[in-house]
């Protein structure tokens, strides 16, 4: 891909996507450039992905094709108002600001700027994201896909519409939290029952792996892959019916609908 990408803002997130294109070979870091808020992130960056950095938002924006805003929502329009002028009108501007709209952006901006709002999440860590993508009326469909392959380079990706982003939020860009307390609560069930901590930690995290992987994989559905571990007057059934008594479903959808809520309220 012989493109300049750009990011203004570069935290958490930013540094995960920032490490997925570099993991891939596909860029060179000489195409790369970072602007950062402060001049310790400023040295991290440098030292941690050895790119261009800069504090200077304004610089970035001149120099990038594709311009990722991994900047937080609350200083979002103040940033993107101060590099209106310098972003090129063919430039792919990539928005992962969560509560930020296409709309608010074509506002701000003009309705005339290619726009991309995305929603990744925190797995992009390791490779493993999954992003909702969103396209403005400007990309033409050779440029969304080169967007799709950047996106590919730290995990998955829907295209998706962008009033289902809430339902996503609380289906994918929330839901690594949910795992996390899942991992958690095995965990402890495995100390409970006598298995060191180290150990029942690594063994939960490799369960939920490997029963993602093989429905990811098989194709097959998830409840169908509960019945094959089912076994009748099981052990399985057992911890199956008392998930089922003590409202596992049930909470889990409402949590869902309750963060989807929260969304679209911010």
């Amino acid at each position: 891909m012989n493109k300049k990408i750009g990011f203004i803002g570069c935290g958490n997130m930013g540094k995960a996507i920032l490490g997925g294109i570099l993991a891939s070979n596909k860029i060179s870091k000489d195409d790369i450039f970072v602007s950062t808020k402060s001049e310790n992130s400023k040295r991290h960056i440098e030292k941690e992905f050895e790119v261009k950095t800069t504090l200077n938002s304004k610089e970035v924006a001149k120099f990038s094709n594709i311009l990722f805003l991994a900047i937080k929502p609350n200083i979002f329009k103040e940033v993107l108002l101060g590099i209106k002028e310098d972003i090129n009108k063919d430039t792919i501007i990539i928005s992962i600001a969560a509560g930020i709209t296409m709309n608010d952006m074509e506002e701000w901006l003009g309705d005339d700027y290619k726009i991309v709002r995305t929603m990744p999440n925190t797995p992009a860590l390791v490779g493993e994201a999954i992003s909702a993508i969103c396209p403005n009326k400007n990309i033409k469909e050779n440029e969304l896909e080169e967007v799709c392959n950047i996106f590919n380079m730290f995990g998955k990706f829907e295209i998706l519409e962008e009033k289902y982003f809430h339902g996503f939020i609380a289906l994918c860009g929330s839901s690594p939290a949910y795992v996390f307390m899942f991992i958690e609560a095995m965990a402890d069930a495995g100390v409970k029952l006598g298995i060191p901590r180290n150990k029942a930690y690594k063994m939960a995290e490799q369960a939920i792996l490997g029963s993602a992987k093989l429905a990811l994989e098989t194709g097959k559905h998830p409840g169908e892959l509960k019945d094959m571990v089912c076994s009748p007057a099981g052990t399985t059934i057992e911890a199956v019916t008392e998930l089922e008594n003590g409202g596992f479903r049930s909470t889990i959808i409402k949590a869902l609908e309750k963060c989807a809520e929260k969304s679209k309220n911010m």
